[in-house]
């Protein structure tokens, strides 16, 4: 199932961590260096399965897994080859491609490796969140969550997941020792128009102190506390329908703005805010984004932000944005297959 690719883009790639990044509309994973600009980037390609979503890494022990609407997928990141694909104990009857599809769509691994967590959609129940023993090589457990969950994090000490559940406003926080799971509501603009809302909860990124970040319509920045299940909300000036979000090493946050939807006014766009002061440059596109992560060409080299191509919203298309967080120099990556989400590897 592997199809690496050879030429000088791997050769220049190494030493410099490059992009593994999930192509959500078709069964790869890619390896990206995305200091290439143009076609080159792609270093590697691996089959997985149908629709990938989101990623984890393993960095010790050199594995990667990503969530599948077919399953489970392990990959060695050594020999770029896939070992396994396990389904799911709720496994879908049908393997689709969209947002809305049934199977896996966030992914975590514990810190020891021992455990993947990955939130699984079903079609008319709520979602649950299956346990992978790695130990074992299958799944061991789930529990019920919210419904649709497009993304799952993990505490920074390894102890509690959290699943943000877009179709249900709600965040659930699941403490791993003891399997127990707690119920919020995430709701800053309350929930009516159920299904059909917009002002509702899609990716989180968990900061140092523990507080989970989820931006809704570019309107306010949600500060979610798993240890008092509150909530409190900032305003945010985008006034774009917003997506994935990620923490920069500096303290950033980024934010991806898909555009004009579900009352919001204003196109793509992403935000960089300054944590400490609220302070937010708004940086516009002309294309839509999923994910968003920060990248680093080198030790002390200059931070980028890296943006996924692959919408489930509105506008798809095949490649990556990386923009300069300094200059806002921008330049575009093809990646096919509409990237997800991705994760920056170390090789």
């Amino acid at each position: 199932m592997n199809d690496e690719l050879s030429g000088a883009a791997s050769g220049d790639a190494k030493g410099r961590p490059v992009v593994l990044v999930t192509e959500g509309w078709s069964d790869g994973i890619a390896w990206v260096d995305p200091a290439v600009r143009g076609d080159g980037a792609v270093i590697a390609r691996t089959e997985v399965g149908k629709a990938p979503w989101g990623i984890a890494v393993h960095a010790p022990s050199e594995r990667a897994y990503v969530a599948t609407a077919q399953g489970l997928a392990v990959v060695d990141l050594a020999s770029r080859s896939s070992l396994a694909l396990v389904p799911y104990l709720d496994q879908p009857d049908v393997f689709e491609f969209g947002e809305e599809r049934p199977g896996g769509t966030g992914v975590v691994v514990t810190p020891d490796g021992g455990s993947v967590y990955v939130a699984v959609t079903r079609v008319g129940r709520v979602s649950t969140v299956e346990q992978f023993d790695v130990a074992e090589g299958k799944f061991v457990g789930s529990v019920e969550v919210g419904a649709r969950p497009f993304d799952v994090q993990i505490s920074r000490d390894g102890s509690e997941i959290y699943t943000i559940d877009h179709d249900s406003f709600t965040v659930h926080t699941i403490t791993l020792a003891d399997q127990s799971v707690v119920r919020a509501e995430v709701a800053p603009f309350g929930t009516e128009g159920g299904l059909m809302s917009h002002q509702k909860p899609h990716y989180a990124a968990v900061s140092l102190d523990g507080l989970l970040y989820m931006p809704y319509q570019g309107r306010g920045l949600v500060a979610f506390d798993p240890r008092t299940q509150k909530y409190t909300t900032a305003e945010m000036t985008g006034d774009t329908h917003q997506h994935g979000v990620a923490l920069t090493s500096d303290g950033r946050l980024l934010v991806v703005g898909v555009g004009a939807i579900g009352g919001a006014t204003q196109g793509p766009s992403l935000t960089v805010r300054e944590l400490a002061t609220g302070e937010e440059t708004l940086v516009p596109l002309d294309k839509g984004h999923e994910g968003v992560l920060e990248w680093v060409e080198a030790p002390g080299g200059r931070s980028k932000a890296v943006l996924m191509g692959g919408s489930t919203s509105r506008g798809p298309w095949d490649g990556l944005t990386v923009i300069d967080l300094d200059t806002f120099e921008r330049y575009e990556v093809p990646v096919a297959g509409r990237p997800q989400a991705g994760v920056v590897l170390h090789v």
